[in-house]
């Protein structure tokens, strides 16, 4: 490593460390060994970018803790991740689990010497790019790959005066923050976006968007008196599935708002004749029955040939009276599914049955009129997919700036250097110094497997 900034030495991490351990393999903490109470055990899933994941909480009884005690961790121990995915996965041991958790194997845990290294500081040294760079030119395994204790103890740091450390430390957790703030604002907008698009579909219905071209209310009728048939999807025998055949939609391959998206659909072979009952054509409604109950959308004849799964009711209307788009936003209002959920029959395996369908009342204005609120729809939804679409464009650009700042930050750039800060060379060997006086007993907490 060479460039370091004024001030700055080169260490490894068993170098800045008092302790290193991974946590028991094999028989000595199994899955069964869990408890629904008791001393945590921080896994994998607990490690993630920069934070301890606590949706997920493993406990031990206390009398295994007493078995593995020497795996106890502590506030501000450094956990890292053994697989290296896209990222490198960091964190520092919550303050309130002092003492109270285990790591389990693959889960590295490096208790900085706090004479030396600032945890925090070494959290963000192990995340930063250039760190994932070098963990993922190590890795060994294919299907997970992973690092050992020995690469992370003997990964090279650029180890600032740990003044300089506190500094850097205090500036990234103020820039993170606001980062993590404005991606918090953007995590936000897909639900958001869902909210709005059902204020517009229960406007669009009440003439809201039409006042110019239709007077309000709208006429209303039942879904019955403009259906010319349902059907529920059919059943097909397990030796009828073909990969060259015919795709069977299911309510997976539906978007949130109505489009068939396929995901790799199942797909059958069947006759003409049975196509000719079974399958769909252009703008035909399909209801999900059972399940996901309420979820539809609109089959158009250009995604090609198709048939209903048998969750779904295949609804067709009269199109001289109706339009298929218009009648799915009915679906799809929140009228629409109080409507459809107060038609549930069942509590273990809720469905719907084509005549709950039949019986929903909707508004019916003439033609014209729907054109124009499908029309006003759709631009709209358009638009909020566009919102939705830039808010992911930056949230990805706010992951880049995390990662752009993480870099700056240990290259020196981030703060200045004060030539009053203790150089780390200095820090160094007086630590090296201390360790190669002290008795080899008081040296065992460190174990780079």
């Amino acid at each position: 490593m060479s460039d370091l900034p004024p001030g700055w030495a080169e260490a490894t991490v068993a170098d800045v460390a008092s302790a290193m351990f991974d946590g028991p393999f094999g028989s000595a903490l199994k899955t069964s060994d869990y408890t629904s109470d008791g001393v945590r055990v921080a896994r994998l899933e607990n490690i993630g970018h920069l934070r301890f994941r606590d949706e997920l909480t493993s406990y031990v009884a206390q009398e295994k803790f007493d078995a593995l005690v020497r795996h106890t961790l502590r506030a501000q121990d450094v956990l890292f991740s053994s697989f290296v995915d896209k990222q490198t996965r960091v964190c520092l041991v919550p303050d309130a689990l002092d003492g109270r958790m285990i790591n389990k194997a693959d889960c590295f845990c490096v208790r900085p010497d706090r004479s030396a290294c600032d945890p925090s500081w070494l959290a963000y040294a192990l995340a930063a790019p250039a760190s994932y760079e070098t963990f993922s030119g190590a890795v060994r395994g294919v299907t997970r790959p992973r690092i050992g204790l020995r690469d992370l103890a003997a990964f090279s740091l650029g180890l600032p005066p740990l003044a300089e450390q506190r500094r850097i430390v205090a500036k990234l957790d103020a820039l993170i923050a606001r980062t993590g703030r404005a991606r918090a604002d953007l995590d936000r907008v897909p639900a958001l976006a869902s909210r709005y698009k059902s204020a517009v579909l229960s406007a669009a219905l009440g003439g809201e968007l039409t006042k110019d071209v239709a007077a309000t209310p709208f006429p209303e009728a039942t879904v019955g008196d403009v259906l010319v048939s349902t059907f529920y999807g059919p059943r097909f025998a397990k030796d009828a599935y073909d990969p060259e055949g015919i795709p069977t939609l299911r309510t997976t391959d539906f978007s949130e708002w109505g489009r068939v998206v396929t995901r790799d659909p199942p797909r059958v072979h069947v006759s003409e004749k049975e196509m000719g009952k079974w399958g769909l054509v252009d703008g035909d409604v399909l209801v999900t029955r059972t399940g996901s109950i309420g979820k539809c959308a609109v089959y158009e004849a250009e995604m090609g040939p198709a048939l209903p799964s048998a969750y779904l009711i295949r609804t067709r209307f009269d199109l001289d009276r109706i339009l298929p788009r218009f009648a799915l936003f009915v679906l799809l209002s929140p009228e629409g599914q109080t409507q459809l959920g107060s038609g549930i029959t069942a509590v273990t395996q809720p469905n719907i049955n084509a005549g709950v369908i039949e019986r929903l009342r909707l508004p019916l204005p003439g033609m014209d009129v729907q054109k124009a609120v499908v029309a006003r729809v759709d631009a709209l939804f358009a638009e909020i997919d566009r919102l939705v679409a830039e808010a992911a464009a930056a949230r990805r650009l706010l992951d880049r700036l995390d990662q752009a700042i993480l870099a700056k930050a240990f290259r020196g750039e981030l703060v200045p250097q004060d030539p009053a800060d203790e150089p780390a060379s200095v820090l160094l060997d007086r630590i090296r110094a201390e360790r190669a006086a002290a008795p080899a007993k008081g040296r065992r907490g460190r174990r780079a497997a």
